[in-house]
């Protein structure tokens, strides 16, 4: 800190004094909250799409029965695997992994289970995998959006150290070791959560004007996605197993590929599958 950022330290933000209440035994968790919120709006998003593209009231709910499952144990699987010594070794109890509760839960294992189960429920709903995609995508956006904010709460996954006006005050407890004596950090959850509605609201004009269809929205939403992702992954902090991949944290090698392939998909699909699909439903 020097003279001339001290004045503007004060505007930092305070971290929750609590993400825990309880009524009575039960325990109400924060970071539970903004997971069951995001799902929610996510599949309200999604219904209202799908009705607009011609589909039935309801199954997007319907549909969301097998996504969220397979989505839920994806991301766990996930973060489990590429943080693997939080939970196994010496001095570590594997029942913890168990404990989703506690935050831990890995976009990419999410987003590939949960496709998944996307598409199993589409297939036994009799009703078509791409544009049911298509209808929830951007509703996922604003799922993970809401869902960052389980982290401020947890007061975890935080980037490097400065003194910016929005620097996002961490309690000691919550520093990572060589960090104790610094104050506030990067609050890379807000700037994903940002930029995840800045890109739901650009998905949503583009869908509009161009009338996307066979599975663009979903490419636009990993273009657009790991686009951010992968700068914020390289301002945060947060001790990963597969921490340094040539250089770089694996995450963003994942926010690369991801990118590259949607990127691909999309100019493939604008020269071979232009417009939209005509029915959501399945003939056969």
């Amino acid at each position: 800190m020097n003279a001339l950022t001290a004045p503007f330290v004060a505007l930092s933000i305070p971290s929750p004094a609590q993400g825990v209440w309880h009524l009575g035994p039960l325990p109400i968790r924060a970071y539970a909250l903004c997971i069951i919120l995001g799902i929610v709006a996510a599949v309200w998003i999604g219904e209202r799409r799908w009705v607009a593209r011609g589909g039935k009231a309801g199954e997007m709910q319907d549909l969301a029965l097998w996504c969220v499952p397979f989505g839920i144990v994806g991301g766990r699987l996930y973060h489990v695997i590429t943080d693997h010594d939080l939970y196994f070794g010496e001095g570590r109890h594997a029942v913890d992994a168990l404990k989703i509760w506690h935050g831990g839960l890995g976009i990419w294992g999410a987003i590939i289970l949960g496709a998944v189960g996307a598409v199993i429920g589409a297939r036994v709903m009799g009703i078509r995998v791409l544009p049911a995609l298509d209808a929830l995508a951007p509703g996922v956006l604003v799922a993970q959006a809401i869902g960052r904010f389980g982290n401020y709460f947890n007061q975890e996954l935080f980037g490097r150290p400065t003194d910016l006006p929005w620097a996002l005050e961490i309690d000691r407890d919550h520093r990572p070791a060589g960090y104790e004596n610094v104050a506030t950090f990067h609050p890379t959850f807000l700037y994903e959560s940002l930029w995840c509605l800045a890109a739901f609201a650009v998905i949503i004009l583009l869908d509009r004007r161009f009338r996307l269809g066979h599975g663009k929205v979903v490419a636009l939403y990993a273009l657009l996605y790991t686009a951010g992702r992968g700068w914020i992954e390289t301002l945060r902090i947060d001790p990963v197993e597969l921490h340094d991949v040539g250089g770089l944290r694996f995450n963003v090698w994942m926010s690369m590929v991801v990118f590259a392939l949607a990127a691909a998909y999309l100019v493939w699909a604008a020269a071979r599958r232009p417009g939209r699909e005509e029915s959501v439903y399945r003939t056969s």
